[in-house]
């Protein structure tokens, strides 16, 4: 069992940044996939970032690769977001994720997150 909270979230101006933090519960951190997933009002949650379990290997939906930037510290069991040059479409309540295959995160996590919201204003 993993348990998982967000915390970072918060009103930002279109070209702001902001980093989203998310700390997990339980000895076996390091033993899973992590990301982040978002929801915006009126639309189905949608995968971001995710990493693997050690960070060698990143992965990112095509709207925010080259802005956002997932990082993880295993000893601090944390994962991080890093987004840069917000626009007011990445508005939305972002969600951290556990999964034991950073290839199965984006269609099967295992644990979610409470979420913690993003606004980005125009």
């Amino acid at each position: 069992q993993v348990q998982l909270v967000e915390s970072g979230g918060g009103l930002v101006q279109a070209g702001g940044s902001l980093r989203l933090s998310c700390a997990a519960s339980g000895r076996t951190f390091s033993s899973y996939a992590m990301g982040w997933f978002r929801q915006a009002p009126g639309k189905e949650r949608e995968f971001v970032a995710a990493i693997s379990w050690g960070g060698g290997r990143t992965y990112y939906s095509d709207s925010v690769k080259g802005r956002f930037t997932i990082s993880r510290d295993n000893g601090k069991n944390t994962v991080y977001l890093q987004m840069n040059s917000l626009k007011p479409e990445d508005t939305a309540v972002y969600y951290c994720a556990a999964c034991d295959n950073v290839l199965r995160l984006p269609d099967q996590p295992r644990y979610w997150g409470q979420g913690t919201q993003v606004t980005v204003s125009s």
